[in-house]
């Protein structure tokens, strides 16, 4: 293992946090500016967009034919999702929780969580796996701007507050900027996935330790640190709610289209281990 290999390991990691920092301010404006409830910004885009490292990291294991970083990367980070970003946000201000996570977000991340689970009890996961689990991220979007038609005026400023930056302009100028925003990070994420995942496996046969346990440590929490940024500044700007919703919309999102798109993308079913 060379000084290369560690180098390699921390640039892609830089990129990808800040790639996926690009795409979120990026999408999260666009969104606004073309009048997309920012309720679904924060549920949907925002929670997408901090687990898009997630996405290109276990998308790129997945074609090298890399199961192990691409299970444990989402595994590992849904795990450290709650337990160390809701940890901490928690210990800086106590969460109030919305009453549509309640209701529908977390039951609904456990019910996809059992899910996986079953799809995975056979040891693979296969391209219909993928399909499936894909074809809910679809309808769980499609379902949250629907209901998103009833939201409140006051959660509309919440979420316009923590996650549009203030007033947005308006016309072609505006959207291009953001446009370019969203295609820059999205650059930065794949090529920094791609030195991320070359990094991690030098560093896991250098070391004699199994790839799935780096995709459950240190990619897992590498590829997480937006959602802790995302979540731990909600929670000092007070939109506490937001951090939560941010963490339970990411793991939706690493479950359904993340490991989704890698069954699809496998060229083989994606071996889960024991």
């Amino acid at each position: 293992m060379s000084a290369m290999t560690i180098v390699l390991f921390v640039v892609g990691l830089g990129l990808l946090v800040s790639g996926a920092e690009l795409l979120v301010r990026g999408a999260s404006r666009l969104a606004l500016v073309v009048g997309v409830s920012p309720l679904i910004i924060g549920l949907t885009i925002v929670a997408f967009g901090t687990s898009s490292p997630e996405m290109a990291v276990s998308a790129q294991s997945a074609l090298a034919g890399q199961a192990d970083l691409a299970i444990g990367n989402v595994i590992g980070s849904n795990i450290f999702n709650i337990l160390l970003i809701l940890g901490l946000s928690a210990l800086i201000a106590p969460l109030v929780v919305a009453q549509r996570l309640v209701r529908l977000d977390v039951p609904l991340m456990i019910g996809v969580s059992l899910a996986l689970f079953g799809l995975a009890w056979d040891g693979t996961l296969s391209r219909l796996d993928g399909l499936l689990l894909f074809g809910g991220v679809i309808a769980y979007t499609g379902f949250s701007l629907v209901s998103s038609r009833g939201e409140s005026v006051a959660i509309e400023a919440e979420y316009d507050e923590a996650f549009g930056d203030g007033p947005v302009g308006r016309g072609w100028r505006v959207i291009g900027v953001q446009v370019l925003l969203v295609v820059v990070g999205l650059a930065m994420l794949l090529l920094g996935s791609r030195w991320l995942l070359e990094g991690a496996v030098a560093i896991a046969r250098g070391l004699g330790v199994s790839e799935l346990i780096i995709g459950l440590t240190i990619v897992s929490v590498g590829t997480s640190l937006p959602e802790v940024a995302t979540s731990v500044m909600a929670s000092l700007r007070g939109e506490r709610d937001i951090a939560v919703g941010n963490v339970i919309g990411s793991n939706l999102f690493n479950i359904l289209a993340v490991l989704g798109l890698a069954g699809l993308l496998s060229p083989q079913p994606i071996s889960v281990a024991a």
